[in-house]
C-alpha cells in the first residue's frame, strides 16, 4: 500500500473541507434569520466533525501538514467569492445557486473519499477504527439536504418573478 499517495489524497480532501467550511460560513452569514439558516448551521457542524475525523486519521498516519493545500483551498474559496460578486454584484440569486452547487459537488467528493477509504481499510490498520459506511451515509444525507436548497436556488435564479410577486411559468 502506498501510504504517501493515500495521505496526499486525504490531504486534498481535507483542503476541500477547508474551502467548504469557508463557503458554509459565508452562506450562514447571508441566511441569518432566514428559514434555511439552521440547515446550513447543522451542515457546518457536521462538516467540522468530518474534518476532525480526517485530521485524526492524517495524524495517526503520521502525515505531514497539508498547510499549502489548506491555504490554497482557503484562497480559492475567496477568489470564487470575488468571481461570484463580479457576475452577480448584488450577491443574490445566481451567487447563492453557484455556492450551493459547489457545496453539493464537495459533499459528493467527500462521499467518494469515505467509500475509497472503506475499500482499503482492511489493508491499513489505522483506517479500521473508523466507520466509513456511516460517514458515507451521512455525506449522502448532507448532499440531499444541500441539493434541496440548490434546486430551490435554481428556481429563484432562473424563473422570473411576475409583477404580482408570483413565479412565472
Amino acid at each position: 500500500m502506498n501510504i504517501k499517495h493515500l495521505t496526499n489524497y486525504m490531504k486534498d480532501h481535507f483542503a476541500g473541507s477547508v474551502a467548504a467550511t469557508e463557503l458554509l460560513d459565508d452562506l450562514i452569514s447571508s441566511h441569518r434569520g432566514k428559514a434555511r439558516e439552521q440547515i446550513l448551521v447543522q451542515l457546518r457542524k457536521e462538516v467540522g466533525e468530518d474534518q476532525e475525523v480526517l485530521s485524526g486519521l492524517l495524524h495517526d498516519l503520521n502525515a505531514r501538514s497539508g498547510a499549502v493545500r489548506n491555504r490554497t483551498a482557503f484562497l480559492s474559496e475567496k477568489l470564487t467569492r470575488i468571481k461570484l460578486l463580479l457576475e452577480d454584484p448584488s450577491g443574490g440569486r445566481l451567487a447563492r445557486l453557484e455556492k450551493l452547487e459547489a457545496l453539493t459537488l464537495g459533499i459528493y467528493g467527500k462521499g467518494s473519499l469515505w467509500r475509497s477509504l472503506l475499500a482499503v481499510a482492511e489493508e491499513i490498520p489505522t483506517l479500521r477504527k473508523v466507520d466509513f459506511a456511516t460517514l458515507n451515509q451521512r455525506a449522502e444525507e448532507q448532499r440531499k439536504r444541500v441539493e434541496e436548497l440548490r434546486t430551490e436556488a435554481a428556481r429563484d435564479a432562473f424563473v422570473p418573478v411576475k409583477s404580482d410577486g408570483q413565479k412565472a411559468g
